[in-house]
C-alpha cells in the first residue's frame, strides 16, 4: 500500500513538471520582456513619452497594457516568420547558434520538443494507442495508429491492415512507421497525452493502460483454463457404470424391453 502511494506521488509529480517546466519557462521569458519593455518606457523623456500628462493611475495601466502587448506582438511576428521560408532560414540559423553552447542548447532543444509534444494538436495526427510486438516477437512497443492502410496497398494483403508510427523515448518526435496487421494490435484505453507522458519519461509515469476487452492478450486468453473442464471429464464415456445404459440404447429399446429401465 505505502509503495503503491510512494508510486502515484512520483507519477503526479513527474506528470506536473512536464505541464509546469514549458509553461513556467513561457510564462517568466513573457514577464522578463515586459519589464525590459517598462523600464524602457519609463525611461523614455517627458517629452516624447506619449502617456505623459495622463492620470498616473491610467499611466501606470497603459504601460502594463504595452509591457504585454509587446512580448505578444514579438511571439507573434516569431511564428509569421516560422512559416515563410525565408524567416524559417533565419530561425534554423539562430537554432544551430544556440544549440552549439553546451548547456544553453540542451536546456533549448529539451524545452522545445516538450513544448511541440504538449502543444501540437495530436488528435489530428493519431487516431488511437495500440501495443504492436516490436523490434522482436515477445517485446512491446508503445505506438500511435495514424489511420487505416489504403485501398491500393491494402488490396495486396490478405488481413485489415493498420498505419503505426512507433515513436522512440524519450524523444517520441523521432520514430518508426510499420504496417501492421490489426488483428495483432491491443487497443488501449489512455489519450494520445497520457501516452506521449509515458514515452517522455521513460515509463516512469505510468497511467492505467487497459485492453479493450475484444483484444485481449493471446497468451492471456490461452492461460485460461477452458469452462466446464470439470465437467465435460465426469461426463466422459469412459466413467460410465456398464449397467446403466448409455442414451442411445435407450433410445433403442423396445416397449416390452422396459423392465430393463433401472
Amino acid at each position: 500500500m505505502l509503495q503503491r502511494i510512494k508510486q502515484d506521488f512520483k507519477n503526479d509529480l513527474i506528470a506536473g513538471l512536464l505541464v509546469v517546466i514549458p509553461l513556467a519557462t513561457t510564462i517568466w521569458l513573457t514577464f522578463t520582456i515586459a519589464r525590459w519593455v517598462l523600464d524602457f518606457l519609463t525611461k523614455i523623456p517627458k517629452q516624447l513619452n506619449p502617456f505623459q500628462g495622463l492620470h498616473p493611475v491610467l499611466t501606470d495601466a497603459l504601460n502594463l497594457l504595452v509591457g504585454f502587448a509587446v512580448p505578444l506582438s514579438f511571439i507573434l511576428l516569431i511564428g509569421l516568420m516560422a512559416r515563410n521560408i525565408a524567416g524559417q532560414w533565419l530561425l534554423n540559423l539562430g537554432e544551430r547558434t544556440l544549440q552549439a553552447i553546451p548547456l544553453a542548447g540542451t536546456v533549448y532543444k529539451t524545452l522545445k520538443q516538450l513544448l511541440e509534444t504538449l502543444l501540437q494538436d495530436s488528435r489530428s495526427k493519431f487516431s488511437g494507442v495500440v501495443m504492436v510486438e516490436y523490434p522482436r516477437s515477445g517485446v512491446w512497443s508503445i505506438g500511435f495508429v495514424t489511420g487505416a492502410l489504403s485501398d491500393t496497398l491494402q488490396a495486396h494483403l490478405p488481413e485489415p491492415m493498420l498505419s503505426v508510427f512507433i515513436p522512440t523515448t524519450p524523444n517520441p518526435t523521432s520514430g518508426w512507421y510499420a504496417i501492421v496487421p490489426k488483428a495483432d494490435t491491443i487497443t488501449l484505453q489512455i489519450s494520445i497525452e497520457d501516452a506521449f507522458k509515458v514515452l517522455i519519461s521513460g515509463g516512469i509515469v505510468s497511467p492505467n493502460l487497459t485492453p479493450t476487452t475484444e483484444q485481449a492478450s493471446p497468451a492471456a486468453l490461452s492461460s485460461e483454463a477452458p469452462p466446464l473442464a470439470l465437467n465435460s471429464t465426469l461426463r466422459s464415456p469412459e466413467l460410465i457404470p456398464e449397467e446403466i445404459p448409455t442414451p442411445d440404447q435407450l433410445s433403442s429399446l423396445s416397449l416390452e424391453d422396459e423392465r430393463l429401465l433401472p
